[in-house]
């Protein structure tokens, strides 16, 4: 059964990972275009003020405090949203962690931690938004290009996104190819953002590392992410542009997203 997926301006759209980069340049065009808004991230300090300048052009938006790793804090985060809308119609998988670094220098605990946001996070999020989109719905997990050429430095990030690809792959098969569930699960694949990105990764490394450029404007990742919410879609690439940030998105760009 196709997914039957709305306008923007008629959904209630979760977004982990709001309060920067890919993000929050998901959030404000959504938010221009209509869309109710339930945006989460660890702290709601830069997300309580997209939330007001949101409300103040005459949007609807909530923020809430969770971190995706912990799988109660995502199903209370969806809890909240279906009280304050009373529904959800899209759900989108975005909080990220970055770790630089050869593969013998990163400890346990960093790449722990990197799989509990990068993959574990799009788990939690996946099964806590899945029960309210058998109605009809869009599942959105955003992921990286990495799975189809790795590159030095970044393989426990690459195999995190290898691991989202898989989940994604398999829950699509069972969700939407076995169940026949009305449901849109769509991977955004993303190359570099340009975004303050790297710094909120642990680095053991002298120097900073510089991403392949030129790097892809996020708002052309967030405009990927809003087709796959109302269109659908399956694997969507998102190739580099050396095209500026938007101005109204770097003002508020903090330097942490998850």
């Amino acid at each position: 059964m196709a997914a039957k997926l709305k306008t923007l301006a008629e959904q209630v759209i979760v977004l982990t990972g709001a309060s920067s980069g890919i993000g929050l340049c998901t959030a404000q065009l959504a938010a221009q275009q209509g869309a109710r808004l339930v945006l989460i991230a660890r702290s709601t300090r830069v997300l309580q003020t997209l939330v007001n300048i949101i409300g103040h052009s005459g949007g609807d938006a909530v923020c809430i405090a969770a971190d995706v790793a912990v799988r109660e804090e995502v199903l209370g985060a969806a809890r909240t949203a279906v009280g304050r809308f009373g529904r959800i119609d899209t759900w989108v998988n975005n909080a990220g962690l970055s770790i630089y670094g050869r593969l013998d220098q990163i400890s346990e605990a960093d790449g722990r931690r990197l799989f509990d946001i990068n993959f574990w996070g799009v788990v939690n999020g996946s099964l806590a938004a899945l029960p309210h989109l058998t109605g009809g719905g869009a599942l959105i997990n955003v992921g990286s290009e990495l799975p189809d050429g790795d590159l030095p430095l970044q393989g426990m990030y690459s195999s995190s996104k290898h691991a989202v690809k898989g989940f994604t792959d398999a829950l699509r098969t069972e969700v939407v190819e076995v169940d026949h569930a009305p449901v849109s699960i769509t991977l955004i694949q993303p190359a570099a953002p340009d975004v303050s990105y790297p710094w909120q990764g642990r680095a053991p490394m002298h120097a900073a590392p510089e991403l392949p450029a030129p790097a892809l404007d996020p708002m052309l990742v967030a405009e990927a992410i809003l087709r796959a919410a109302t269109e659908g879609g399956r694997d969507v690439k998102v190739l580099r542009s050396a095209s500026a940030l938007t101005p109204s998105a770097s003002g508020l760009m903090p330097a942490a997203s998850a």
